[in-house]
């Protein structure tokens, strides 16, 4: 599975793609952080991010987007800008009908780590590990666009698992709330006679 990692953001947005193989096996194929100066108005900058997220999805042809979900921040701003960001890279992946995840930074942070209170150093520190990396990728948010591809590449299965559980209990509940509409009508029926 071939999955693009983005850890959104106005003045940096982090971008990665990883493929994973067996069991827990991932390697990294791309990492990049798109900046945008700060001074520029928000739609060119948010175009910007686009348009780089375009080219990645064309060219690395991921089988789903995996977006960090964003949380409540000190600055309100801070908070508007990652969520327009992310919001940007969820519609060019709906465009190609990719598949798009959100995941929280405590899961991705325990995914990788095993500590949902990770602070960056140790998010990186892994990452280089896991992908057996001779430097540390830098900017954080290069690290993060990784961490947030590796934590779907291995919650996929659970994710999966989960969604066809759903499936079955809603084709069960629909199967038996019919029967049970069935013999209410059956009952009824046998009453007016």
């Amino acid at each position: 599975m071939r999955v693009m990692g983005v850890d959104p953001g106005l003045t940096r947005c982090g971008l990665s793609v990883v493929e994973s193989g067996r069991g827990r096996s991932v390697v990294a194929l791309d990492v990049d952080v798109v900046r945008t100066p700060s001074d520029a108005p928000l739609a060119q900058r948010l175009l910007a991010i686009s348009d780089a997220v375009e080219h990645w999805l064309d060219t690395h042809r991921p089988d789903v987007v995996a977006i960090e979900r964003v949380f409540s921040q000190h600055n309100v701003s801070t908070v508007m800008g990652t969520a327009q960001a992310g919001g940007v890279v969820a519609l060019a992946a709906a465009r190609r009908a990719i598949d798009v995840h959100f995941h929280t930074p405590s899961e991705v942070k325990a995914a990788v780590t095993g500590n949902g209170a990770a602070d960056k150093a140790q998010v990186t520190t892994m990452i280089t590990k896991i992908l057996a990396l001779q430097a540390k990728p830098t900017p954080a948010d290069a690290a993060d666009a990784l961490a947030l591809a590796i934590c779907h590449c291995w919650r996929a299965p659970m994710l999966a698992r989960m969604a066809a559980a759903e499936a079955l209990a809603a084709k069960q509940r629909h199967a038996y709330t019919t029967k049970l509409a069935a013999q209410a009508k059956g009952a009824k029926m046998k009453a007016a006679r």
